[in-house]
């Protein structure tokens, strides 16, 4: 295996580089592939995102993001809903089989219930993505961003939301940024075994 077979470099962590510059570097680089963000693929379209891919032989290891399930209204849940089902079809569209989930904040009805909505929300994805070969991979945020990005803030958290669901479909996505301080690290990644999805 070369050094770079199972290498993955985040494009939001090099965001100032257009997603052209960034496959020309890793083909330079030998890394082998790339986690995609929907804004950088919309500047370019997906058609012309999937070609870039073709013709320089890397992989897509995951679209992010689909999420914040949390809503206010029937209005939001709806339109929830719809987002969720376009990521699935752009990652589907993109070649990639993982969808990176960012949760989404406290919605008005609270923490407990919001955390319901997550769990609501991927169990109303969960149909749609299995159809597609598509996994879904809960990332928990730092509890600082609990309000505004995601209420599932530990790995035992997205563990347990991820246990309620087929293992070949949703797993969890350890981001070290926001894990570093959990206390369970260690064994929480232990759980995951199968339902590992990603490191970033």
């Amino acid at each position: 295996m070369k050094r770079g077979d199972r290498l993955s470099i985040n494009h939001y962590s090099v965001r100032q580089l257009a997603l052209e510059q960034l496959v020309q570097a890793c083909q330079q680089l030998g890394i082998s592939y790339i986690g995609l963000w929907r804004e950088q693929v919309h500047e370019v379209g997906i058609e012309r995102a999937r070609a870039l891919f073709d013709e320089s032989g890397l992989k897509i290891s995951s679209l992010c993001r689909g999420g914040f399930f949390p809503y206010d209204d029937a209005e939001q849940r709806q339109k929830s809903i719809e987002k969720n089902r376009r990521v699935i079809d752009e990652a589907v569209a993109l070649g990639t089989q993982l969808v990176v989930l960012v949760c989404g904040g406290i919605a008005v009805a609270g923490l407990s219930a919001s955390r319901e909505m997550v769990e609501a929300g991927i169990a109303n994805l969960v149909p749609y993505a299995a159809e597609r070969g598509i996994r879904l991979g809960v990332e928990p945020l730092h509890p600082m961003f609990a309000a505004d990005r995601s209420v599932i803030v530990t790995l035992a958290q997205a563990n347990e939301l991820a246990a309620h669901f087929p293992a070949d479909v949703v797993g969890i996505v350890v981001d070290a940024y926001h894990v570093w301080w959990d206390p369970a690290l260690e064994t929480e990644i232990g759980r995951a075994r199968t339902g590992f999805l990603g490191f970033i």
